[in-house]
């Protein structure tokens, strides 16, 4: 079966936001797909050389994580899942990090892969857990739901795990780290929207598009050179990806979609970022591949 990636380059300039002027990013973009036949293709991670991590569903409807270096595609499908698998991060040697729900006990269940092998990964005493992001060192976060089933942010270093949690905020998701160990974190705040910020394990940086609309912004992933991405909601709860560069906020818009639902989710350390896209809000995800020009 071949497999590839393929996509039509198009140049978008992005206008940053902030009372000083910046220079214009321009950036191509191209579709990611596993699979000529796959239905639905996404994108959730990028690592510095490229690879991308994330899913797709066949022309069965059945999802498959994804591990795609150029034009080579490695499937992967894990026996502990009933449904649902995919891959959010990966780091420099390949490791990618994911979830899936357990055909066993219906709970959500995580681990790492690294060249056919599995290794767990799971809050101790939780009711699940979802694993994102992974740097180089290994160090692993996501979200556990605990024994009441209230949703925290965790990272596991070496074999110890810690809870995150925002002050005032619930709901806490740890969803990337780079190799400094920043962590992108996000959070529900009391009006129940969404608060993002960068935590380098002792205080909270906030982050999020500007001009967000009540509903806020969500944190992604966080580069090695401080670069940040994730996605917001304008005042008509319309989805747009972002990009923090260089202490300034652009909006990113697939040209092919919508303009209403672009999800900006991995970056690596050349600015090129990956997420997904739809043609009507809500639609089939359709992956992508910005690369900064």
């Amino acid at each position: 079966m071949k497999r590839f990636i393929f996509g039509i380059a198009l140049a978008l300039t992005f206008v940053a936001v902030g009372m000083a002027a910046a220079p214009s990013l321009t950036f191509t973009f191209s579709n990611v797909v596993a699979l000529k036949s796959a239905t639905e293709t996404d994108s959730y991670a990028v690592n510095n050389a490229g690879t991308i991590a994330g899913d797709y569903i066949d022309s069965k409807g059945v999802q498959h994580a994804m591990i795609l270096a150029g034009t080579k595609l490695t499937t992967v499908n894990n026996s502990a899942c009933g449904a649902g698998i995919a891959f959010y991060g990966i780091n420099s040697a390949d490791v990618a990090v994911g979830w899936c729900t357990s055909s066993k006990t219906g709970l959500d269940v995580s681990f790492t892969y690294s060249k056919g092998k599995f290794t767990t990964v799971a809050f101790p005493k939780s009711n699940g857990t979802e694993a994102t992001g992974i740097n180089d060192s290994g160090e692993v976060v996501g979200l556990y739901l605990d024994s009441a089933s209230a949703q925290h942010g965790f990272l596991k270093k070496g074999s110890k795990y810690t809870t995150i949690d925002v002050t005032g905020d619930t709901s806490a998701d740890a969803y990337g780290i780079n190799n400094a160990g920043d962590i992108a974190v996000y959070a529900i705040n009391s009006a129940g929207d969404y608060d993002s910020f960068i935590y380098n394990g002792k205080k909270f940086k906030a982050v999020g598009y500007p001009k967000a609309g009540t509903l806020g912004s969500v944190v992604h992933a966080t580069n090695n050179k401080g670069s940040v991405t994730g996605t917001y909601y304008d005042s008509a709860d319309d989805v747009h990806g972002w990009l923090l560069d260089g202490g300034k906020y652009y909006t990113l818009n697939d040209p092919k979609g919508c303009k209403c639902d672009t999800r900006a989710d991995g970056i690596n350390d050349s600015t090129e970022i990956v997420g997904r896209y739809s043609t009507t809000l809500g639609g089939d995800s359709i992956g992508y591949k910005a690369v900064l020009k």
